[in-house]
């Protein structure tokens, strides 16, 4: 089992590299290493060295940066989590709508369809709509990651 200390230095790692492979910068780093790579190609004659090259360093990175960006996402997402749930137990919302990540795909896809109704709705309340806006959001804000 992996222990506090260990969690909280691959957390701080993670959070480190995400935010600098994040960055302008890393990308024109990695575009000039494909960008190198490339034109070192006539160079090599093209040959399965070469091409295993940036085979292995892409398939090498991309591993790695899968778990970093869970990592980021995961706790993303529980801080938004807990900042929602706040918002609610102080009263600017129902209490209802605490875990309700917990619910499953068509409970929420009803929810959804309820909220899109009221929205639609001639007078809607204005609670509702930007509590729905904020679900629609969230919602956004997970699958786009």
């Amino acid at each position: 089992m992996i222990n506090h200390n260990m969690k909280e230095i691959f957390r701080k790692i993670a959070a480190r590299i995400s935010g600098i492979t994040g960055s302008a910068a890393a990308f024109l780093a990695a575009l000039s290493i494909v960008i190198i790579w490339a034109l070192l190609g006539p160079l090599f004659n093209f040959s399965n060295t070469w091409q295993l090259f940036i085979n292995t360093v892409t398939t090498i990175s991309t591993f790695l940066m899968v778990f970093l960006i869970q990592n980021t996402q995961n706790r993303e997402s529980k801080a938004m989590q807990l900042k929602l749930d706040e918002m609610l137990r102080a009263g600017a919302g129902r209490d209802s709508f605490i875990d309700i990540e917990d619910i499953s795909d068509d409970e929420l896809h009803w929810l959804d369809d309820e909220f899109k109704k009221l929205h639609q709705a001639d007078t809607p309340n204005p609670a509702i709509h930007k509590l729905h806006e904020k679900l629609i959001k969230a919602h956004q804000k997970r699958h786009t990651k």
